[in-house]
């Protein structure tokens, strides 16, 4: 994920605030507003100011009686608890990474494989049942290739597991009940 990430605000919510100034909150805070097309401006932001910009949404909001969820870290990164997230060899280590102490299962799949495709639903299935695992896909196509070799992927589907950003179990093949006993093990440790 990108440090600086691009989103578009009227303009209105681009007023600095006089009580407090991001780059002397932070000085790595910065905000560089491009006009649109639009009658908006595309403002490019670093994610401290972001997360200014949340705290200030969030306390207008609630003085509004607007309730709104909190977002984890894992969330911010990308993956969604309850789904399968498809990744790619740029977004796969910081989503690892924001897992913390969570157990992570990854699907290493091609779009030409027979039992790839056979699997996906079962995949998707236990994707919902462990809600404490983060269930991740990756299309081991040219552009993920230099992620896939990291990986030691040598058959497909593989199923790679990892604790702590460190792979602890692999399941090759499209085998359901080993794929439900190696998360089984792993999460109970």
């Amino acid at each position: 994920m990108s440090l600086l990430q691009s989103s578009v605000y009227p303009p209105s919510t681009l007023r600095s605030s006089p009580s407090l100034s991001c780059a002397a909150a932070h000085p790595i805070a910065s905000s560089h507003r491009v006009p649109s097309t639009s009658n908006s401006f595309v403002a490019l932001e670093s994610s401290s100011l972001k997360t200014v910009n949340s705290i200030w949404s969030a306390k207008n909001n609630r003085r509004k009686g607007v309730v709104g969820k909190v977002r984890s870290s894992l969330e911010t990164a990308g993956a969604t608890v309850g789904q399968v997230t498809e990744v790619t060899k740029d977004t796969f280590w910081p989503i690892v990474n924001a897992a913390g102490d969570k157990t992570v299962v990854l699907d290493m799949y091609t779009q030409w494989c027979g039992p790839c495709k056979v699997i996906a639903p079962k995949f998707q299935e236990l994707s919902e049942k462990y809600l404490d695992v983060v269930f991740l896909k990756l299309d081991c196509n040219q552009e993920n290739k230099p992620l896939a070799k990291e990986l030691g992927i040598r058959v497909v589907p593989t199923f790679k597991i990892l604790k702590h950003n460190k792979i602890v179990k692999e399941v090759t093949g499209a085998k359901y009940d080993d794929l439900v006993a190696a998360i089984d093990t792993v999460r109970a440790t």
